[in-house]
């Protein structure tokens, strides 16, 4: 598919990027919408270590 090992580590760090940037802008929504914005932020949060994982798979099938 063309897709390296790089990639989803940078898709890991750039969802931890995401996810902080999520988690303070949910602290500037009124109290209503905060905490589904919390929530939001949370479940990005939960993504980096799956793509992580995924990337390691991939780097063992890239050295065989």
């Amino acid at each position: 598919m063309g897709v390296r090992a790089i990639h989803l580590q940078s898709v890991s760090l750039g969802c931890i990027a995401l996810c902080i940037g999520l988690w303070m802008r949910a602290k500037t929504v009124d109290q209503e919408e905060r905490g589904n914005a919390e929530r939001r932020a949370l479940f990005v949060g939960l993504w980096p270590p799956t793509f992580w994982l995924i990337s390691e798979s991939v780097r063992r099938e890239e050295s065989r």
